[in-house]
């Protein structure tokens, strides 16, 4: 069964999309992770800065955008993992270097979960209308 809504002003109606469960969210993000790490190696970024940290964000919006609030964590640990041992350490090493570790999981996590409560905050009041009906008999009048 599917529920559809529509923006004011908008005419056009569109399925309600249901979010993903939190194992699902993480075994997007360990894909993605993946795959985000194949195409920086391709393009010649594989190295700690700004580029692959912006990347690794934006993928963690992007996922956070079709997931549960409580699954924020869980993908910011995922492509702090992934961020942390390819990029940062290279080789699947795991290095901690203190705050910038809690820094760059902070921020990942912050920006799947901001994507993610976005996304479920309501975007207009529901209005409910009560009408009478005229042509009816007065019994009958609901």
């Amino acid at each position: 069964m599917f529920f559809y809504t529509a923006r004011p002003g908008a005419r056009r109606y569109r399925p309600v999309v249901g979010r993903l469960a939190v194992p699902g969210s993480g075994a997007f993000a360990f894909l993605g992770s993946a795959g985000l790490v194949l195409g920086l190696a391709g393009v010649g970024e594989l190295r700690a800065g700004w580029v692959a940290l912006g990347a690794f964000a934006v993928l963690g919006a992007l996922l956070g955008r079709r997931s549960r609030p409580a699954a924020a964590p869980l993908i910011g640990v995922v492509e702090w993992l992934f961020y942390n041992g390819y990029v940062v350490h290279r080789y699947a090493v795991l290095g901690w270097a203190g705050g910038a570790e809690v820094g760059r999981a902070g921020l990942l996590t912050a920006a799947a979960l901001l994507a993610a409560c976005s996304a479920t905050w309501p975007r207009r009041r529901i209005r409910a209308e009560r009408w009478v009906l005229h042509g009816l008999p007065s019994g009958e009048r609901r």
